[in-house]
């Protein structure tokens, strides 16, 4: 059952896609000085219409990613001894808080660190963001691509990915992230995906590939805290027991 509460969390995340997070706020300040020039209420609609999508914008990555992923990994009913891999960790908001869950497990994060996806994103910031959760005992860091992962066949529990797959470069390069998804994970294992966009795709290549329990769904009413992040797709599948080697090569 989701939670409805908030981990409070004590590391620093950034903001996710910066530049467009700074586009929206000059566009909010575009609108407020035609406002003021035009003296007119329509002007002041536009205004306060932007601001609120703004407004949404950083909730949702403030605040909203944590409140979901914090029900999806509730949902997940983690044992705690699990190796898991979030693909694109970023600063870590999803890969601590699975952290969270573990006790002799492990989660690993991989992520090429770019200041374009996220503000201030660096494997250090991670690391700081870490100690301060009080879970770096149970985390490891490398820095990869999503598309080539240096990890040996059938090595993870569980594979996440947030708001990241869809930054990769066509639809080639995004079946190659899936690919490899599937490829490290143990047969039993789950995958769970969350992006803005592309998941239906992501959930065809599953398909494809001959994964189990393959399923596609919007988070939903009870996710309603989430802000704007409800609408996102989130993708789920499990490796077979009997999947056959070396098919994603």
């Amino acid at each position: 059952m989701f939670k409805s509460t908030q981990p409070r969390r004590r590391g620093s995340y950034g903001i996710d896609a910066p530049y467009a997070a700074a586009f929206m706020a000059f566009l909010v300040l575009v609108e407020l000085a035609l406002a003021i020039l035009s003296g007119k209420p329509l002007p002041f609609v536009a205004f306060f219409f932007v601001l609120a999508i703004v407004a949404s914008y950083f909730y949702a990555t403030l605040r909203g990613k944590f409140v979901m992923w914090s029900g999806l990994l509730e949902e997940l009913r983690l044992r705690g001894d699990e190796r898991i891999l979030d693909m694109g960790c970023g600063r870590g908001a999803v890969l601590l808080l699975a952290a969270g869950h573990l006790t002799t497990g492990r989660a690993i994060g991989v992520d090429l660190w770019r200041n374009f996806d996220q503000s201030g994103n660096s494997v250090d910031a991670t690391r700081r963001n870490a100690v301060a959760e009080g879970v770096a005992d149970r985390v490891e860091l490398h820095t990869a691509d999503m598309t080539a992962l240096p990890f040996e066949d059938n090595s993870f529990d569980l594979v996440l990915s947030n708001l990241a797959i869809h930054n990769i470069q066509g639809n080639a390069g995004r079946e190659k992230a899936i690919d490899e998804a599937v490829r490290v994970l143990r047969p039993g294992g789950r995958l769970l995906v969350a992006d803005v966009r592309a998941t239906r795709h992501y959930q065809a290549r599953l398909t494809k590939l001959g994964m189990s329990a393959v399923t596609h769904r919007r988070l939903g009413w009870k996710y309603w805290r989430c802000g704007p992040l409800a609408a996102i797709g989130v993708v789920t599948a499990t490796k077979p027991d009997n999947f056959p080697l070396g098919v994603t090569r």
